[in-house]
């Protein structure tokens, strides 16, 4: 053995040493810290992690009986008392309407707060009865003609502003969305219980208000979103029942009124929603938009096509401009990008909306092929997936709307085959939650089909009865064309399906029905044009080789 053999077997003999003596002092030092106890206790065992509990499965029943028949209860007993006080405080006098109808509120929300202390939320569901039922009999007070006490109806929307200011107030200190919610939706609904007038509807406006507070300050979704249900609800109501509000006004000054709460609602709703619009769930940003949009069109478009159906194309048009105002506001205040996204869809479906108001035949086509070919290049711009998609599908209704006897259908089935590829080509879009090859290639394979479908109808309107087959391998060969053009496999995928298709037809049908000479032309030319195909995608194989 070498001196560093034995160099380095000392140093090893030296190091465990030193260790033995530590791992002693250490045993010496535990003893000492033992024995100051009565007796030394075995250690205990391992805890052992309990296994993870089962998710605890939500029992049907039990929900129902505690959430949905609480919550019925009440507005099936708001809706009786409120019935009550229409149908039979008429006959009571004047201290005893306003004295009877406060001391019932009042018991209902005591009652309530009661319950609160052993059932939070049962009580809460009481409670908010209670303040609803408060704000009918405050409503009562004036627009029902046989409760009515207070003549100055200017006096009674201070009123009723007051009394939802109270509401807000408290549900917002309580911190609870419960009293909240039954309480303004009970409050939008009793309302319907009586004529609807304009004055019905400024109330129910200010009732709004009060659900948009708990928007905009607590984030709160359910109560706006039933408030904005409500709201069109009410104005539903009062589209039915058309000779209430404003009687004896002139039709045009009851459309402007008409129309000027519906431009309250879309903007109030609007507004608060894009005020701090990041801090809202994904999902509940988006049903703001569409159901108010839902709204405010189909409302509209009733109202002014009932009263001057010549305004209805202008009236969308600033419906879409709105849309559109909304979408810059969003992409401002930096929202989510679906949420900016989902405005400019709405915009473009306006538009496409508005367009069989102002044109007919040849002209509607051509409106929706512009509409449809802008929206699916405005896409790439904002990198909108959703507005492109709009933009396709508004594609589609031109090429539906384009039937045979169409004037010019030549030249529209022309433009439709450029749009859709103009549109394909615009480029790449990232759809949330989908791969981006994934996106492109569904995309580009939507757009293929929609352009062959317009090369199909567009040669297929240039033959005969008897060449159809014919007309469908030329629009396959045509399409073939554009494939190698834009180097894109779709676009010659799609020309393989129409060959396809061609080619049976040819069998089962023309072989036996076709004259001679039609038959002769079509064979040659389906294998001229078969070779032709074949040629360039052999040179292709090459090049690529």
């Amino acid at each position: 053995m070498s001196e560093s053999d034995e160099g380095d077997g000392q140093d090893l003999r030296d190091t465990v040493k030193r260790l033995e003596a530590t791992v002693t002092a250490l045993e010496a030092r535990l003893a000492r810290l033992e024995g100051t106890g009565a007796a030394r206790s075995p250690l205990p065992p391992p805890a052992v992690a309990p296994p993870p509990a089962a998710p605890e499965r939500r029992d049907l029943e039990a929900h129902l009986g505690t959430y949905w028949l609480s919550r019925l209860g009440i507005v099936a007993l708001i809706i009786g008392i409120a019935y009550l006080i229409t149908y039979r405080f008429g006959e009571l006098g004047v201290l005893a309407r306003v004295g009877a109808g406060y001391l019932l509120s009042a018991g209902l929300g005591a009652f309530g707060l009661w319950l609160a202390r052993r059932h939070e939320l049962f009580g809460r569901i009481v409670f908010g009865g209670g303040l609803a039922l408060a704000y009918f009999v405050t409503y009562a007070l004036h627009f029902i003609p046989a409760v009515r006490v207070i003549d100055s109806q200017a006096l009674a929307l201070v009123l009723l502003a007051g009394f939802v200011v109270a509401i807000v107030t408290i549900a917002h200190r309580m911190q609870s969305e419960t009293v909240a919610g039954i309480a303004l939706f009970l409050g939008l609904h009793t309302g319907m219980l009586s004529d609807i007038t304009a004055f019905t509807l400024l109330s129910t406006t200010l009732l709004a208000a009060g659900a948009l507070f708990f928007l905009v300050r607590n984030r709160w979704v359910i109560v706006p979103l039933s408030s904005l249900v409500a709201v069109y609800s009410t104005h539903v109501v009062w589209a039915v029942r058309t000779g209430h509000m404003a009687p004896g006004a002139p039709e045009d000054d009851r459309l402007f009124l008409s129309l000027g709460f519906l431009a309250l609602y879309f903007l109030l709703f609007s507004v608060a929603l894009l005020a701090r619009p990041r801090d809202l769930p994904l999902r509940a940003s988006l049903a703001f938009p569409l159901l108010n949009w839902a709204g405010l069109v189909s409302l509209g478009a009733f109202e002014v096509s009932q009263e001057q159906d010549s305004h209805l194309f202008a009236f969308l048009l600033i419906v879409a401009l709105a849309q559109g105002v909304a979408a810059a506001v969003a992409r401002l205040q930096r929202a989510p990008v679906a949420l900016t996204h989902a405005y400019l869809a709405l915009a473009a479906v306006t538009l496409a909306l508005a367009m069989p108001a102002r044109y007919e035949d040849v002209a509607l086509v051509a409106a929706w092929t512009v509409t449809g070919l802008v929206a699916g290049l405005a896409a790439r711009g904002v990198g909108s997936p959703v507005l492109r998609g709009v933009g396709v599908l508004i594609l589609f209704v031109a090429l539906a709307a384009c039937e045979w006897g169409t004037p010019g259908r030549l030249t529209l089935l022309a433009g439709l085959v450029v749009a859709f590829v103009l549109v394909e080509r615009g480029g790449t879009v990232r759809v949330p939650g989908l791969p981006e090859p994934g996106a492109r290639t569904l995309f580009t394979a939507v757009c293929a089909v929609g352009a062959g479908l317009s090369l199909v109808a567009l040669v297929g309107a240039r033959m005969s009865a008897g060449l159809v087959t014919l007309g469908w391998v030329i629009a396959a060969f045509l399409l073939f064309g554009v494939g190698f053009a834009v180097r894109e496999r779709w676009y010659r995928l799609a020309a393989l399906a129409v060959l396809g298709l061609a080619l049976v037809r040819l069998v089962l049908v023309d072989v036996a029905r076709l004259p001679p000479d039609q038959r002769v032309l079509t064979f040659i030319l389906l294998g001229v044009m078969l070779l032709v195909v074949s040629f360039t995608y052999t040179r292709l194989r090459d090049r690529r080789g």
